[in-house]
């Protein structure tokens, strides 16, 4: 998985910065997070990225981060997350 990120991060990089898609240098930030879901559950996820506009005028991408790690049980330092999102 780590390995699959860091080539899509790296060709979207290079696909923005070559296209001139940002007024400013375009990069990704260090790490990713990445949650599984089970296959019964797709119909959820489809409706979930579908409505991601609008669910996220009510919560905030790193509230919603937040509480996926908690969800999961992750363990997380809360001063390297998404300063900047709130």
């Amino acid at each position: 998985m780590k390995h699959l990120v860091r080539e899509v991060k790296k060709s979207s990089n290079e696909f923005v910065n070559e296209n001139n898609l940002s007024k400013f240098k375009f990069s990704w930030q260090e790490g990713f997070g990445a949650f599984s879901y089970s296959h019964s559950q797709i119909d959820q996820v489809a409706k979930y990225v579908l409505n991601q506009k609008t669910h996220h005028e009510k919560m905030t991408f790193r509230s919603e981060y937040l509480e996926f790690l908690k969800k999961f049980e992750i363990a997380f330092a809360e001063k390297y997350l998404f300063k900047w999102f709130e």
